[in-house]
């Protein structure tokens, strides 16, 4: 009995411990602000405030590719922690359009930290916040929470946040060194803004190409907030940014949105303006593209915000500024911590109309939804694998679908001639109705021209689903009703005792390549053909994959068991055929039936290349296709056996490697015995300036110094106009249509058109005698997105997409970038052109 007298006392005197929140600095062992924290202490600070409070929970949503942990943190007031679930579900309810939730509940605050890696003072930010929500002795945070559920999120991207953090702390000074040039605020490449792929997250909200956004959605539609603020950084001599963002805003913004925006500023102002700090508002920072951490809850029905604070990834511990005066990491925590403070207060006092307002959002999401097209019917085309792509997204989106009711006719908008027609919906077309709660979100992803309301944004303007995966689709001014359940999918079936001549598999998608991959890898060999052919009454176009058993038949490869549980693992519908003479075509044994030789494939890194360029290509590989690349350094290429190499990649960037002489010599010699280059964007660019038989198409116009025009005035430009001026050559981001020459291999899988994405102003003159001009612009090929004036100009009658042959080996040409954010959908099938079927 002694002993559980004793026991008890012990636990008595530990109660006050627990009890006891630690500070962020107590718990650290050093003042916040004078170092950064690695992700696993500040994971660790979060478990131990958790662990001594009662009205908060942690929950683990995932890890980052390597390893670390993705947490959220949700604190509010006791009584409404009891019952936080259902706070939760009632969220989650009015985001489904449903009207039986409660009448009053607390708002949902989601507060998202370090989604660049190294603006990783919003980390140490959120540490402080945590504290101060969490602290009873606070009364004003314990009086918000009544009214507010708080959700915050201390790093959405700890790969980045540790590899900066990790070089900042190996690299600074003792005492910190205030010097821009200092090594301590240079980071070396890639830097710490991106993934372990190289991404920008903050990119990806629409997209979920990453798994930490595809995580953190998952969570986040789990809550469904009514207010979202994104922590960001920008350069150091930049005062602090907060919303009203600036325009143009898209139009689907509601004026309640703008409200709140400006509700919610003017706070953030009152107590800026109490320390002194600078800050500004309504400029810069737009509310457009869809896929940012304020853009995409706008258009779910939050108010979404961007906070930026100067700084970013060189202004370490301490840094001088270009006016003379020291930005501090203190000084940029405690605005950070002010703003979310802030934005917390707004919301506790403004919580019944924001919910009201959200609800109402919902309802006429599903009741009258906004804009003039009311359906939208995407064709499959014969092309269900990359239609069965698209609905994986609009799945991620929470955006409901179904599939053609009945065989039919509408009327509607045709995205890729630009006319208002009929046409047929089919069984298995896509058929996606407007009348549903997420409505808005559609709208934005799918309408064909986005109304800008100022041509000064900062990103990309066009993004439309149906050109992104080059699917035939049409925007419909009436609502249509889908059928429910999907078109029945049947699964291959291993034919050994039939004992098959070749498996064949139609070539059109992604989904294609990776099975492709698969086998390559499992070494299984496999071949396609140049031409079109029909075999067992079925048409087959130029780029089918055709397996034969014939060179397969190693009982050790289980052919039939593997070749067709890859396709049902793909979603890949096969054709078996018992011979190799065709009905029309070549033959399994003619030339055009080419033997594709699994490639080895290299890909230059380093310093002057684009590191968001490197990481598209690498996650591409690694991720999607599965299959192996070989990454190095641009310094070390004198080391590679390029004997040992197939396919060499250059994403967009600067080479020295084509600027010394005897080193692009030595490239041509690879590339005349065989080997393929690859070249993206500004790498294209630089092989048109050296002697590679390319040319950059130059601006012909001239313009006209006659002194007695009176137009040579017009190049008098007010200075206030700047800004303005400077969009006659600005594209951020603008669709084109390209014209492709399907018989070539780098278009096989491709109807007559492919849609990209111009981010510059770059194409290139046709090529001729070994050159093939497989995409090209012609005039009128924009389709939407904003162009400057001088540069609409220009983009006409030039190559986009193009094969230089040189001796044995090919150059391909890629002026555009086909695996763009990894989004661009269509794109990836013409890059797995470039590397498995070009030159073969």
């Amino acid at each position: 009995m002694r002993k559980y007298f004793l026991l008890a006392a012990i636990l008595c005197s530990m109660i006050p411990a627990i009890a006891q929140v630690p500070t962020p600095d107590a718990f650290l062992g050093y003042p916040l602000g004078s170092r950064f924290t690695p992700q696993y202490r500040v994971a660790e600070y979060f478990k131990t405030v958790a662990a001594s409070v009662k009205n908060m929970k942690l929950e683990q949503y995932g890890t980052t590719y390597e390893g670390r942990q993705l947490f959220i943190a949700v604190i509010t007031a006791p009584e409404n922690f009891d019952k936080l679930d259902q706070i939760r579900q009632q969220s989650v309810g009015i985001s489904k359009g449903q009207t039986t939730t409660a009448a009053t509940q607390p708002v949902i605050v989601w507060l998202s930290y370090n989604v660049h890696g190294n603006e990783a003072v919003s980390t140490e930010a959120s540490m402080k916040t945590l504290y101060e929500l969490v602290n009873n002795s606070n009364a004003q945070t314990q009086e918000w929470l009544h009214n507010v559920v708080v959700v915050i999120d201390p790093c959405l991207n700890p790969d980045g946040h540790d590899r900066y953090v990790n070089f900042y702390n190996a690299n600074r000074n003792r005492k910190p060194n205030v010097a821009q040039y200092s090594r301590e605020h240079n980071e070396p490449w890639p830097g710490g803004r991106p993934n372990h792929y190289y991404f920008d997250l903050n990119r990806d909200w629409a997209w979920q190409t990453q798994q930490e956004s595809q995580q953190r959605l998952a969570v986040y539609n789990q809550w469904m907030p009514q207010l979202h603020v994104d922590f960001h950084e920008q350069e150091i001599d930049a005062p602090y940014y907060f919303a009203p963002a600036a325009e143009p805003f898209h139009d689907v913004i509601t004026p309640w949105q703008r409200e709140l925006q400006v509700m919610i500023g003017k706070n953030n102002a009152r107590y800026f303006d109490q320390e002194g700090w600078l800050y500004f508002t309504k400029e810069r920072f737009d509310l457009f593209y869809p896929s940012y951490g304020d853009t995409y809850p706008m258009y779910n029905g939050a108010i979404g915000m961007t906070y930026e604070q100067g700084g970013s990834g060189r202004a370490g511990v301490s840094v001088l500024k270009s006016d003379g005066d020291s930005l501090t990491l203190s000084d940029r925590i405690a605005h950070h911590f002010t703003t979310g403070m802030s934005t917390i207060e707004v919301a506790a006092a403004q919580s019944a109309r924001i919910l009201s307002e959200y609800k109402r959002f919902y309802q006429d999401a599903k009741t009258n939804p906004q804009g003039a097209y009311k359906a939208y019917v995407v064709k499959a085309a014969g092309n269900t694998e990359k239609l069965n792509t698209l609905t994986d997204l609009l799945r991620k989106n929470n955006i409901v679908f179904g599939y053609g009711a009945t065989v039919g006719t509408a009327n509607g908008f045709n995205y890729f001639n630009g006319k208002t027609e009929n046409f047929t919906i089919d069984r298995e077309d896509l058929v996606i109705s407007a009348y549903q709660p997420h409505s808005t979100l559609l709208r934005v992803l799918f309408e064909p021209i986005s109304h800008l309301t100022d041509s000064v944004t900062y990103d990309i303007t066009a993004w439309a689903l149906p050109y992104a995966y080059g699917l035939p689709s049409y925007a419909v001014k009436q609502n249509l009703t889908p059928a429910n359940d999907s078109p029945v999918v049947k699964n291959n079936k291993p034919l050994a005792a039939q004992k098959p001549y070749a498996y064949l598999a139609q070539w059109n998608s992604v989904r294609d390549a990776k099975f492709l991959a698969a086998l390559l890898q499992r070494g299984i060999k496999v071949r396609f053909t140049e031409t079109a052919f029909t075999a067992a009454g079925k048409d087959f176009s130029a780029g089918t994959l055709i397996i034969t058993r014939n060179g397969n038949s190693n009982a050790a490869l289980d052919f039939d068991n593997y070749v067709t549980s890859q396709a049902n693992h793909f979603r890949i519908s096969l054709d078996a055929v018992s011979t190799g003479f065709v009905d029309k075509g070549t033959d399994f044994g003619s030339d055009k039936i080419r033997y594709i030789k699994p490639p080895r494939v290299m890909m230059l890194v380093g310093d002057n290349v684009s590191s968001l360029g490197v990481g598209e290509i690498w996650h591409f590989f690694e991720q999607q296709l599965d299959y192996p690349i070989t990454l190095v350094n641009e310094r070390n290429v004198n080391e590679v056996s390029w004997q040992d190499i197939d396919v060499l990649i250059l994403p967009d960037g600067n080479y020295g490697i084509l600027n010394d002489k005897t080193a692009a010599e030595s490239l041509r010699g690879w590339v005349r015995k065989g080997g393929k280059l690859i070249a993206f964007e500004n790498a294209a660019a630089q092989l048109a300036n050296a002697d590679w038989g390319i040319q950059l198409k130059k601006n012909e116009e001239k313009a006209d110094f006659s002194p007695d025009k009176q137009k040579n005035y017009d190049g008098l430009k007010p200075y206030a106009n700047r800004e303005r001026e400077s969009v006659r050559q600005f594209i951020p981001g603008a669709i084109y249509r390209v014209d492709l020459d399907t018989t070539h291999p780098l278009a096989f899988g491709f109807p007559s058109r492919y849609y990209t994405l111009k981010t510059d102003n770059k194409i290139y003159d046709f090529l001729d005698g070994d050159g093939w001009n497989v995409g090209v612009l012609k005039k009128d090929n924009y389709l939407s997105g904003f162009v400057g004036a001088e540069t609409r100009k220009q983009l006409m009658d030039g190559l986009v997409f193009g094969v230089k042959e040189m001796g044995s080996g090919s150059v391909v040409i890629l002026a555009d970038n086909p695996l763009f954010r990894s989004f661009w959908e269509n794109g990836k099938l013409l890059f797995s052109n470039a590397v498995f079927f070009v030159g073969e």
